[in-house]
C-alpha cells in the first residue's frame, strides 16, 4: 500500500506534474534515486551526454513561460456546480453542457473524467489586437477570489492591461494560451484534432507555441478563411483569418490510413431532396427521377447543387449517374462479361475493363453497382453515387488507380475557402433579436470543419473560448443534418459586457449569458420547426432529444481545500493537522450540501463524466447507497454522515465493487474492515 500523502485527503483535480513524473519513472527508473527522487544529473546526461553548456541555441522563450507551465499543472481546488434554472431539457442533455467559468480551472477539472476522450477541440481565443483581455489566471489569487470578481463585487472581472506599447504584450498572451493548450492536449484522444482561429497579430507566435505543445510533427495545415474585402483599408484589405490544425498524434491517423473527405458543395441539398422524395414516393424509382429532374430545373442559377445535375438516376442505395466502365488512361484488362439477357460477352470498352479481374466485376454486378444496356453490343454502365453511405462496404474503385476527382461528389478540402462574415452576424442578430455580439463565428463553417476532421458522428467537441456559443449551434445543426449524436462542451468566462453595449441593454450582463441564450434559442427554434410532425419522423425524434446542462465554476463544497500546510512541519505532521482540520470544519458541513452538486463534484474528481446516471440501490437499507455509471466506469457511492456496519458487511461478498464514501462517515474499525474487503477499490474522501 502506498504511503499516505496530503493529496490523499484533498478533493483536487489530477496533479499532472506528479503524473508526468510517475510516467517518466515507469519508462526510465534509472533516472531516479533509491528514494524515488528525480536525479537531475542523470537526466542532463540523457539530454546532453557531453554535458556541454550551450548558451547560443534556438529556443522559444518569453517572460512568464515557466509560470504558465506551473499554472497548467497545478491541481484545481474548485468545483462545477449544476445550474438547473439556465439548463434546457437537462434530462435530454446526453453530455451536452455549457460551463460558465475561468477556462483554465475548468479544463483542469475536466481532465479527471475527459482525459483522452475529446475528439475535436475548436477555439477562437482573443486575438491580442492591443485591447485588454480578461484571462489573467487569477482564480487562486488570495487578494480577490475569482467568484467575487465575476459578479459578487461591483468591479467585476479583473482586466489585464495588454496594450501593444507594453513589454508584456506578447508575453501575456502567450502565457495565457500556453497553460490552456498544455491541458487541452491531455483531453484530446490520440486521434484527436485541435482547430484554432487566429489572425495575423499572433499567428507566428501561435504556430511556434503549438509546435512546442503538440510537436511540429503533428502539424496538419493552416487554412485561410477569406471573409470579405474591407474597402476602407488605406493600403491592403486584410480580410482573412486562419484556422490552424494540429493532431494530438498525427501518426495514429496515418497508421489507420485515415482519409478526410467531404461532400462537394450542393451534394447535401440533393441528398435531402432524394430523402424527401423517397419518403413521398416510396419505391417508385422512375417517379423519383422525374421529380429530381424538376428539382434541378427549379434551382436558381449559381446554386452549387446545379453543377451535379448529372446525378439524375436513383436506386435503393441513393442518387447516381452513368459512368463509363473504361480503365483510366487505357490499357486495362479484357475478359468476358456475359450479358444477363443475351448471354453473349458484352463489348469491351476501348480502355479495357475498369475492374482488374472477372471476380471483382461479378462482385460489383451482385452489389447492384453495374447496369447492363439493352443487349451485349455496348459495355455496361458503372454507377457512380453522389454520396457513398457510411455502411457501404462495396469498393467500386480499382486497385491500381483512384477515380478522377470529377467522378464522385466527395472531395478533399482545400486550404483556402471563402465565407463572408456578414451571414453569421445577420443570423445571430435574427436569433437574438438584435446585434448584441460583434463578429460571431459562422456556425456552418465550424460545423463543416468539425465534421471533416473528426468524422465520428458520436464525437465530443470541446470549445473553451465559447464566445457567443457558435460551436454549440454548429454541433446541433450538424447532428440534425446527418443524424449524429455528437456532444458539445463549451466553456466561457463570465466576462462582463460593457454597460453602454447593446448586449448589456438587452439584458446580457455577461458574455456567457449570450452563449447560453443562443443555444437555448437554437433548441427552441428547431422544436418549433418540428411541431406538428408525427412523433416517428426523424426530425421530431431529433428535436425531442435536444437539451443541455449549465454548470458554473465555484468553490469546492469541502472546506479542507482551504487548508494551508505548515512549511515548518513534516509531511506526516501536516497530514495530522489536515485530518484535525477536516474533523473541525466538515463535521456538519453536509447539512448545507446540495446533493446533486456534491455528487457532481465527487464523481467528476473521481473520473466520472458529467452525464453519469445515479440509481438508488435498494439492497442497502441502513444507508442511501447509489450506483453511479457513465460510459466508461461504475462505482457504488454513499455520502451519508455515518456508514452502518450492515453496509460494510455487503462488501464481504461483493469485493470487486468500487465504493466511494466520506472518511468522516467511518470509525477506525469500519474503515479497517472496508480496506480489508476492498483494498484500493475503496475511496474515502
Amino acid at each position: 500500500m502506498s504511503q499516505e500523502t496530503l493529496k490523499d485527503h484533498l478533493p483536487l483535480s489530477p496533479d499532472h506534474n506528479h503524473l508526468r513524473l510517475d510516467a517518466l519513472k515507469k519508462l526510465f527508473p534509472d533516472l531516479f534515486s533509491n528514494e524515488g527522487q528525480l536525479n537531475t544529473d542523470e537526466l542532463m546526461k540523457l539530454v546532453d551526454p557531453m554535458l556541454v553548456s550551450e548558451t547560443e541555441r534556438y529556443d522559444f522563450r518569453w517572460y512568464g513561460k515557466t509560470k504558465s507551465k506551473r499554472d497548467a499543472f497545478t491541481p484545481s481546488r474548485a468545483a462545477l456546480i449544476y445550474d438547473p434554472v439556465r439548463s434546457v431539457n437537462p434530462d435530454k442533455a446526453g453530455g451536452n453542457m455549457i460551463v460558465e467559468g475561468e477556462n483554465l480551472e475548468v479544463l483542469k477539472l475536466l481532465t479527471s473524467a475527459y482525459r483522452e476522450r475529446i475528439n475535436c477541440i475548436y477555439i477562437d481565443p482573443p486575438y491580442n489586437t492591443g485591447k485588454d483581455f480578461v484571462y489573467s489566471d487569477n482564480y487562486a489569487e488570495d487578494r480577490k477570489p475569482y467568484w467575487e470578481q465575476t459578479g459578487v463585487t461591483e468591479a467585476g472581472v479583473k482586466v489585464d492591461t495588454n496594450t501593444e506599447s507594453d513589454g508584456r504584450f506578447h508575453s501575456n498572451w502567450l502565457s495565457m494560451m500556453h497553460s490552456r493548450l498544455l491541458i487541452a492536449r491531455y483531453l484530446l484522444k490520440r486521434s484527436g484534432v485541435i482547430l484554432i482561429s487566429i489572425d495575423d497579430h499572433e499567428y507566428h507566435n501561435l504556430k511556434r507555441l503549438l509546435d512546442e505543445v503538440f510537436g511540429p510533427e503533428n502539424y496538419i495545415a493552416t487554412l485561410v478563411w477569406e471573409k470579405g474585402r474591407k474597402n476602407d483599408a488605406k493600403f491592403v484589405s486584410v480580410g482573412h483569418e486562419y484556422l490552424v490544425l494540429y493532431g494530438k498524434d498525427f501518426s495514429s491517423l496515418k497508421e489507420a490510413d485515415v482519409k478526410w473527405r467531404e461532400a462537394k458543395p450542393g451534394a447535401a441539398d440533393i441528398q435531402r431532396e432524394y430523402a424527401r422524395l423517397r419518403a413521398e414516393l416510396g419505391s417508385d424509382d422512375r417517379a423519383i427521377e422525374a421529380k429530381l429532374a424538376e428539382f434541378y430545373e427549379r434551382l436558381p442559377k449559381g446554386h452549387p447543387a446545379k453543377k451535379h445535375s448529372r446525378y439524375g438516376r436513383v436506386d435503393s442505395r441513393g442518387v447516381w449517374r452513368d459512368d463509363n466502365m473504361s480503365w483510366p488512361g487505357g490499357g486495362g484488362p479484357t475478359y468476358d462479361v456475359p450479358h444477363p439477357v443475351t448471354g453473349k460477352p458484352c463489348a469491351v470498352p476501348p480502355g479495357g475493363w475498369r475492374y482488374s479481374t472477372p471476380e471483382k466485376m461479378q462482385e460489383m454486378i451482385r452489389a447492384g453497382c453495374v447496369e447492363f444496356r439493352t443487349d451485349h453490343t455496348e459495355p455496361p454502365i458503372r454507377k457512380t453515387y453522389l454520396i457513398r453511405r457510411e455502411d457501404d462496404t462495396i469498393d467500386d474503385t480499382i486497385e491500381e488507380a483512384e477515380p478522377e476527382e470529377d467522378d464522385i461528389a466527395i472531395q478533399v478540402a482545400g486550404s483556402y475557402f471563402y465565407r463572408s462574415a456578414l451571414p453569421a452576424s445577420n443570423e445571430l442578430a435574427d436569433l437574438l433579436g438584435g446585434r448584441i455580439f460583434e463578429n460571431p463565428k459562422d456556425h456552418e463553417v465550424i460545423a463543416r470543419w468539425v465534421r471533416y476532421v473528426s468524422q465520428d458522428s458520436s464525437a465530443i467537441i470541446l470549445d473553451f473560448f465559447a464566445g457567443s456559443g457558435t460551436t454549440a449551434q454548429a454541433v446541433i445543426e450538424l447532428n440534425k443534418l446527418d443524424g449524429g449524436s455528437r456532444k458539445f462542451i463549451l466553456v466561457q468566462l463570465p466576462e462582463q459586457t460593457a454597460k453602454d453595449s447593446p448586449a448589456f441593454k438587452a439584458g446580457y450582463k455577461y458574455v456567457s449569458d449570450i452563449a447560453i441564450e443562443r443555444t437555448k434559442r437554437v433548441v427552441q427554434k428547431l422544436k418549433t420547426e418540428a411541431e406538428g410532425l408525427p412523433p416517428i419522423t426523424p426530425q421530431r425524434q431529433f428535436t425531442d432529444s435536444l437539451g443541455f446542462k449549465v454548470y458554473t465554476l465555484a468553490k469546492s463544497a469541502f472546506p479542507r481545500v482551504e487548508f494551508i500546510p505548515d512549511p515548518e512541519k513534516t509531511e506526516t505532521e501536516n497530514i495530522e493537522l489536515l485530518k484535525q482540520y477536516i474533523r473541525e470544519k466538515e463535521a456538519t458541513f453536509h447539512m448545507t450540501w446540495s446533493r446533486d452538486n456534491i455528487f457532481d463534484e465527487v464523481l467528476l474528481k473521481n473520473g466520472f463524466t458529467l452525464d453519469y446516471i445515479l440509481t438508488r440501490r435498494p439492497e442497502f437499507t441502513k444507508n442511501e447507497v447509489f450506483i453511479a455509471k457513465d460510459a466508461y466506469k461504475e462505482s457504488l457511492i454513499c455520502l451519508d454522515q455515518a456508514i452502518a456496519p450492515e453496509t460494510v458487511d455487503h462488501f464481504k461478498k461483493e469485493k470487486e465493487q468500487f465504493f466511494i464514501c466520506l472518511e468522516l462517515a467511518l470509525d477506525t474499525t469500519l474503515k479497517w474492515n472496508l480496506k480489508h474487503h476492498l483494498g484500493d477499490k475503496l475511496k474515502a474522501i
